[in-house]
């Protein structure tokens, strides 16, 4: 049976709906603050949930993501008593299945429901699970599960696809696993970087050209287009395509079909198409830069990458997995962290992103040289500066200072229970160092393979969902 939550400080209106609800065969709850739906919607299960936006202690939208990655992710449909249209764009933007006024008739808010769980049905029958190939790409936050579940959908189409995202969000990276997980990963993945193609050759470039068109065309050349056939074509930072090519490249997307610079006859291209973007191209459409009609062909199937600021769950692996790679390239030993390390890294807001993510790191990595531990001090100035201002007033004062490292007594653990959480967190450190590589880890814990595999049961950290790779030699 189907379970519907409704939050709305509205009595009458709550009882309304779960009356309705529950006329149609369907469980109802109630929920009269965002406090109250939050701890419902992480302790209990629901596949629908109704949500005011005006609520006593908050505004329902600010609550809309965390509902959506509540372990049972209901789908929810914003109810408000005074819509307005940047209140749907943002709703929309940020998940909501539908965002109805209160105005609005029952039977248009009993259809949504319907459909919203018709189409939860279908995908709980449909999904399959699929091993993706995700070369560089990590992390396990809720927006980027998202993203995942869309390069899936990607790759087993041939729709073209719009990926955009500040920069540094790893754009390339999707484009080039869409291609990778596709039927056509067995040939080319062209990329066109569209801001550097300079202007009195980009027809040259793109479509290539015949022997003697232009001065300095000495030979023929095949261009990208070509190039890309039977294969995926990247236009990275589409929007710097100049006007003029973007009604070429129109008609070249239509029909896969282009003529060569100076050349007499057309030729064929049956690539797959792949854009990435930074800019706003419906704000570039307004102002007249970017074509229309272009527009509406690149974007069959969009996905937003998110900025690292907000997908702070990943900043620990992330770190951990681009250290243990450099400490290889550099041929260090891979490196412990203090907890401030970590600390600071989350603190920062990223905005050059993943990029700067592993810039840091490799600067940080440089700086320790063979010093065994990263602290906040191998973090360029700048990160610490920024750190120690936010810090400024944070802190009331406290009365008697201790001694650096010691806690009063009611606050320390047992020294057995001490052990097994260090121990734990080491194994599941270790393991993310390692990217799962279980006979790697092996080896840098100087434990027996019987040992090892005992911690990580004991620990529950070995898994069927875990995604650690299992050596195949029995000995340790």
């Amino acid at each position: 049976m189907a379970r519907v939550l409704i939050i709305d400080d509205d009595e009458i209106m709550c009882d309304a709906l779960s009356s309705l609800v529950k006329q149609m065969g369907y469980a109802a709850a109630n929920a009269f603050t965002l406090e109250e739906s939050l701890k419902k919607v992480s302790s209990e299960a629901f596949d629908i949930v109704f949500l005011d936006v005006g609520m006593p202690d908050g505004n329902g939208l600010d609550i809309l993501p965390r509902i959506r990655e509540a372990p049972s992710s209901p789908e929810v449909i914003i109810i408000t008593a005074s819509g307005d249209p940047d209140g749907a764009e943002l709703a929309i933007r940020i998940g909501a299945w539908d965002y109805i006024e209160k105005t609005s008739s029952i039977k248009e808010m009993m259809l949504s429901l319907v459909r919203a769980l018709q189409y939860r049905r279908e995908k709980t029958v449909s999904k399959r699970r699929v091993a993706l190939k995700r070369e560089g790409i990590l992390g396990d936050s809720p927006k980027m599960k998202d993203c995942f579940d869309l390069l899936a959908q990607a790759a087993s189409t041939d729709a073209n696809v719009l990926v955009t995202g500040e920069t540094g969000t790893g754009k390339e990276l999707f484009a080039r696993a869409i291609h990778d997980n596709s039927f056509r990963a067995g040939k080319n993945f062209v990329v066109v970087d569209c801001s550097a193609l300079p202007e009195t050759l980009v027809e040259s470039v793109l479509f290539g050209h015949q022997k003697g068109a232009f001065t300095g065309a000495d030979k023929a050349e095949a261009g990208l287009i070509s190039q890309a056939d039977g294969g995926t074509l990247f236009l990275d930072e589409v929007g710097e395509l100049p006007l003029g090519v973007q009604k070429t490249f129109l008609r070249v997307l239509q029909e896969h079909r282009f003529r060569p610079v100076g050349g007499k006859h057309e030729k064929e291209s049956q690539f797959r198409l792949v854009a990435a973007t930074n800019r706003d191209l419906d704000k570039m459409k307004h102002r007249k830069k970017f074509r229309e009609d272009l527009l509406y062909r690149l974007r069959s199937l969009t996905i937003e990458l998110p900025p690292l600021r907000e997908r702070g769950e990943d900043v620990r692996a992330l770190a951990m997995c681009y250290t243990a790679r450099l400490c290889e390239r550099y041929r260090f030993e891979i490196k412990g962290f203090s907890p401030e390390f970590f600390a600071a890294l989350a603190a920062y807001d990223w905005p050059g992103n993943v990029r700067e993510l592993f810039n840091t790191l490799q600067g940080a990595i440089t700086v320790a040289g063979h010093e065994p531990t990263l602290f906040p001090k191998h973090l360029p100035t700048h990160m610490r500066i920024q750190m120690a201002r936010a810090s400024v007033g944070k802190h009331t004062p406290v009365e008697a200072p201790q001694s650096a490292g010691i806690k009063p007594a009611n606050t320390i653990p047992g020294l057995k229970d001490f052990r097994a959480s260090m121990e734990k967190q080491y194994l599941s450190d270790l393991l993310t160092m390692t990217n799962g590589n279980i006979k790697r880890a092996i080896q840098i814990s100087d434990l027996s393979q019987s040992r090892f595999y005992t911690l990580l049961k004991k620990y529950k950290l070995l898994t069927l969902k875990a995604p650690w790779h299992v050596p195949s030699s029995s000995h340790s």
